[in-house]
């Protein structure tokens, strides 16, 4: 039998399956790091879903609500009144044992400038009632005609007589907000937006 003396043998040598192994790897170890590192932009700079652990949004936020909290909104303009936004506990909740990633969410009352009041069962900005078809019940308390300072919010849960907020603790810095919940995605039966 002839051989043809151009042909080499075939390699019995484990080399080149190791070598096709190892940039199996190494593709698969760069799309982790990107995959990973769009997740921690998406989350850090444009939306991040949280989890509602307390009651103290009810009726518009039930316990074990899913939310969507889009960031971007707010590098173009300020909160708005009725908005419900996601922050970070202030100073004077941290001094109470809050951890700094220990989020809140409330629903912003107060702008800078404006002036609060809550009496007879009624929350009013500058004298003017609002109309809240979103509240749980009335607050059943008092709070004297307060002016938002600058660059600060004053907000309030939709629970009104159950809720830790700044008719409690008091204003809120614009720089805790980390963004406005937008969009309920569980359950599946109340999923859509939110007012």
């Amino acid at each position: 039998m002839k051989t043809n003396p151009k042909s080499k043998p075939e390699s019995t040598s484990p080399q080149p399956l190791l070598v096709q192994w190892w940039q199996q790897w190494a593709e698969n170890i760069k799309i982790l790091v990107l995959a990973l590192g769009l997740a921690f932009f998406i989350r850090t700079f444009i939306a991040e879903p949280r989890y509602i652990p307390s009651e103290s949004m009810l009726p518009t936020l039930e316990i074990g609500d899913r939310l969507i909290v889009e960031k971007l909104s707010y590098y173009s303009h300020l909160p708005q009144r009725g908005d419900i936004v996601v922050f970070e506990p202030p100073p004077q909740l941290q001094s109470q044992g809050y951890l700094v990633d220990q989020a809140f969410i409330k629903r912003v009352i107060g702008l800078p400038g404006d002036t609060v009041e809550v009496k007879n069962g009624r929350v009013s900005i500058d004298r003017q009632v609002l109309t809240e078809a979103y509240i749980a019940a009335p607050p059943n308390y008092l709070m004297s005609p307060i002016v938002v300072p600058p660059e600060e919010l004053f907000v309030m849960g939709d629970n009104r007589n159950n809720s830790n907020d700044s008719h409690i603790w008091g204003f809120l810095p614009k720089a805790n907000v980390i963004g406005h919940a937008c969009f309920r995605f569980w359950p599946l039966e109340r999923l859509g937006g939110m007012r």
